[in-house]
């Protein structure tokens, strides 16, 4: 794909904010929110399994509501994407992530924590739903596993037959695992020091998202 006509839904950049966004509130959730992952469905489906054995049903649905949360989320974003396949439907989902997780901002912390992570799950299945590919490659901006076993492939089939275009797409791959990371850092870092309002960062980011979106920027 000519850089020249990538759109900034596939664009390094905003992938990087994405990115920073999605291990911040992973980082977030876990730390503030009762230790649900707002991403890894995968932890929090092990944690329902193994809450369903114990039969502490009251936990078990704790770890469920997010579960849900996350598949409605999907159903949304392919509403979104029918209705409005011809108008920039992307930037209206960035735009509602702003106002979803600047909501979460508001949630006290405690006995609410089970609303907030609803909608921070519900926001991260619309993203990941959402923003599929980074220069022409399938990746997740709120999870690393798949992104992992992509870079890895690509570097190896680089190694072995010396394509350039494989190793950019390894390193892209391994570039997004980093921001996460950075993100998750982030997270851990203002967590301990702003607590449950640390989250408006994310709406500074998811901001910054929705502008690039809206002008789309060629980056």
């Amino acid at each position: 794909m000519e850089e020249k006509h990538l759109q900034m839904s596939e664009s390094f950049f905003l992938t990087a904010i994405l990115a920073i966004v999605g291990g911040f509130l992973d980082s977030y959730s876990y730390l503030m929110r009762g230790h649900v992952f707002a991403n890894a469905q995968t932890g929090n489906i092990v944690l329902f399994g193994v809450n369903l054995q114990k039969r502490d049903f009251t936990q078990a649905f704790y770890y469920f509501v997010p579960i849900l949360a996350f598949a409605v989320g999907v159903i949304l974003v392919e509403i979104i994407k029918y209705f409005y396949k011809e108008e920039h439907w992307r930037q209206r989902i960035v735009a509602l992530e702003f106002v979803l997780i600047t909501v979460v901002g508001f949630i006290p912390l405690g006995q609410y924590n089970v609303v907030a992570n609803v909608l921070i799950s519900f926001v991260c299945s619309m993203q990941v739903e959402t923003f599929r590919r980074v220069h022409g490659h399938p990746f997740a901006s709120t999870m690393c596993t798949g992104n992992l076993r992509s870079g890895t492939e690509a570097l190896c089939q680089y190694f072995k037959t010396g394509d350039k275009t494989l190793k950019q797409k390894s390193l892209r791959y391994y570039g997004i695992i980093t921001f996460f990371i950075i993100g998750a850092v982030i997270g851990g870092f203002l967590t301990g020091r702003a607590g449950g309002s640390s989250i408006f960062i994310c709406s500074i980011l998811l901001a910054i998202a929705t502008i690039l979106m809206a002008k789309e920027f060629r980056i």
